[in-house]
């Protein structure tokens, strides 16, 4: 067996361990808390129809909570639910940002209304279709003591679309990554933490300037040398539609190469040896080292499939499983377009978001403009 063999068979050995590993480590007694005192936070645009299949979701949650919805101050959609619901809906009307991200600008608003009695915050993005134990289970490690900031993460539902799907697996890769409970980061979409440790990290100076919510809460909890926790059977349904997925995928890294480039790096490296990896067993490996790929693909997928099935409803693991035929049937090109993701990323600090250009520099918003 020669030695770029051994590394071969090392390295896809480790994949699979990892996503074994997640496997392993999902919760069985998923405990959750609903302490008085929660408020949910969700900053959506002005053109925001109302997000009838979220609010369903919403009101089907098993803790109890407050509403805030942080609008630039033209939602029709916001008011209108807020006066239908009467004293669960708050609305915050923040006026448009130019200096900073709309959805930052927007919850440095919500974060300036909260109430006295507002003790556990958590952030949702609009659109993400929750399960009912999603903020209870966020709560649970906080009421507990166990963190200080709790996450979960996104599980893209792609659109029937051959891009769609091979950006569902790149996420897929992610998604199933090992997570250690005091090294990871906080997803903005589905993310809670106290109002005392929000003060602690004067969270509104923390965002101010800033693009990206949740790179911005993370590092400064990891600066803050606070225990960020994930709760591994929260990965959160969002659907994805082909147009534009891979501009999304692009989005992720940038904010990612623009907060910190260290960090974008060792990401890169490890996507690199894989992408680079398969290169060498397609052209120079042989049919061994092309089938020790496809086995190990194979495992993958199928450990996968029992993780999706485990943590979302069994329509969403139908969606969700599009993204498995990819790195099914060319776990290459999942690790490819990965690669090329991250490589397209690094090239500008120009992201487009929301219906606005940003140029971003160390995190900071420096220049802004208006699409269209």
């Amino acid at each position: 067996m020669s030695f770029a063999f051994a590394l071969w068979m090392l390295l896809q050995g480790l994949s699979l361990l990892g996503v074994l590993n997640y496997w392993r480590h999902l919760p069985v007694d998923r405990q959750e808390e609903a302490p008085e005192g929660v408020v949910l936070l969700l900053s959506v645009r002005d053109d925001w129809d109302g997000g009838a299949a979220l609010i369903a979701r919403l009101k089907a949650q098993t803790a109890r909570f407050r509403l805030v919805i942080a609008t630039s101050g033209g939602c029709a959609a916001a008011e209108a639910l807020a006066a239908r619901e009467g004293g669960w809906v708050q609305v915050v009307r923040a006026g448009v940002a130019d200096d900073e991200g709309q959805k930052v600008h927007k919850l440095r608003a919500a974060l300036r209304a909260l109430r006295p009695e507002d003790r556990w915050l958590v952030f949702v993005d609009a659109d993400i279709l929750p399960p009912a134990r999603l903020v209870g289970r966020l709560l649970f490690p906080l009421v507990r003591g166990k963190a200080d900031i709790v996450t979960g993460y996104r599980l893209l539902l792609p659109e029937a679309r051959v891009g769609a799907a091979l950006v569902g697996a790149v996420e897929m890769q992610l998604a199933t990554l090992p997570r250690a409970a005091s090294a990871t980061m906080p997803w903005g979409g589905a993310m809670a933490l106290t109002r005392e440790v929000a003060e602690r990290l004067d969270l509104d100076a923390a965002l101010a300037g800033r693009l990206s919510d949740d790179m911005a809460i993370g590092l400064a909890g990891w600066r803050g040398k606070l225990r960020l926790r994930p709760v591994r059977d929260l990965l959160v349904a969002c659907p994805l539609e082909g147009a534009g997925a891979f501009g999304f995928g692009v989005r992720q890294y940038r904010h990612i190469v623009t907060n910190s480039g260290g960090m974008w790096g060792i990401a890169a490296l490890v996507v690199a040896v894989q992408a680079f990896g398969w290169v060498w067993a397609l052209g120079w490996g042989g049919w061994s080292a092309v089938a020790l790929g496809y086995g190990a693909a194979l495992a993958r997928v199928l450990v996968r499939r029992r993780i999706v099935a485990a943590v979302v409803e069994p329509g969403q693991a139908g969606v969700a499983g599009r993204s498995l035929w990819w790195d099914l049937l060319a776990p290459f090109a999942v690790c490819w377009a990965h690669l090329g993701m991250q490589v397209v990323a690094v090239c500008s600090s120009r992201i487009r978001w929301g219906g606005f250009d940003y140029w971003v520099k160390r995190g900071k918003v420096v220049r802004m403009e208006r699409v269209g």
